[in-house]
């Protein structure tokens, strides 16, 4: 193998498997440790946004930060991407496109979908808090009850298309050859075990990957590089193919861009609506591919 391709193969997919880890994310900036985010001097550049129940929020969080409901920006993206209405929404929270953006929530899926859409509007600097509120309180870092009320401003947003796909988009795909489509939704949901729409089973060519598997069990945290380039390698994921990742409503889907970008994805979009939408229409093809044998 000539040396330029085995350049290639390292930046596709990491090192070999022979115990050695890389040192770094391919963009690392995407997250930020408690550690670092307890740091006065950096936390007073940052808008933090906490995405946990509003009653959690209440009781105490990391000082300065502003309550974001995950739940509610859900639905405002499914009803519409209309510029005025989002530049008002994202306004209040005292952001624009130039503002420094910290995530966090309790299970990560809440805060990557607002990371996501953060992104979508434009926001050029929007990152997660690895591994969340569990990292925030084992990092013995302070704790705030007092609420935040930031300066409004008006945000002059500029969506980036690239990031979404429709269900056109996605029909397109489906007959496309070198198509990616990652579902990230669990493995009976895929295989079509467990009904979340009219039907069930998943979108034709798509390869599954658990978006639980992407992160630690108990600290929630991103998994070390090395684990994630195991994990895309076995399901044949490539970094250098553009991706389309699907769930039942976006948030999964989005912990799944989320972790392509971190590992050096250029080109993901995230099919927003999901199985919510492809699997209760009537013209899209639904498969329900057979479970891996056990070994």
């Amino acid at each position: 193998m000539t040396l330029s391709l085995l350049c290639a193969a390292f930046a596709l997919f990491g090192p070999a498997d022979d115990g050695s880890k890389p040192a770094r994310y391919a963009r690392p900036e995407l997250l930020i440790e408690a550690s670092e985010l307890a740091k006065p001097e950096v936390a007073k550049g940052l808008r933090i946004l906490d995405g946990r129940a509003r009653s959690r929020y209440v009781a105490g969080h990391v000082p300065g930060a502003v309550w974001v409901d995950p739940e509610a920006w859900a639905k405002l993206f499914v009803a519409g991407q209309d510029k005025d209405v989002w530049a008002k929404e994202i306004g209040r929270l005292g952001i624009t496109p130039e503002t420094p953006v910290v995530v966090y929530d309790d299970s990560i899926s809440g805060a990557a979908r607002v990371w996501w859409i953060l992104s979508y509007w434009g926001v050029k600097d929007a990152r997660l808090l690895n591994g969340g509120w569990a990292a925030w309180q084992e990092a013995k870092a302070p704790v705030s009850k007092d609420e935040a009320t930031p300066e409004p401003t008006t945000p002059a947003l500029t969506p980036r298309a690239n990031r979404l796909a429709t269900k056109g988009d996605v029909l397109d795909l489906v007959k496309a050859s070198g198509k990616q489509i990652v579902d990230a939704r669990s493995l009976a949901e895929h295989c079509g075990d467990s009904v979340t729409a009219k039907r069930a089973g998943s979108v034709p060519g798509a390869t599954h990957l658990d978006w639980s598997d992407l992160v630690e069990p108990k600290t929630r945290r991103f998994k070390e590089p090395d684990e994630l380039t195991k994990l895309l390698r076995k399901s044949e994921i490539r970094l250098d193919r553009p991706s389309v990742t699907y769930c039942q409503s976006g948030g999964r889907a989005s912990v799944m861009a989320f972790a392509l970008e971190l590992m050096g994805a250029k080109d993901v979009r995230n099919y927003y609506r999901s199985w919510s939408e492809w699997g209760n229409a009537d013209d899209t093809p639904v498969v329900k591919p057979e479970p891996p044998k056990k070994k």
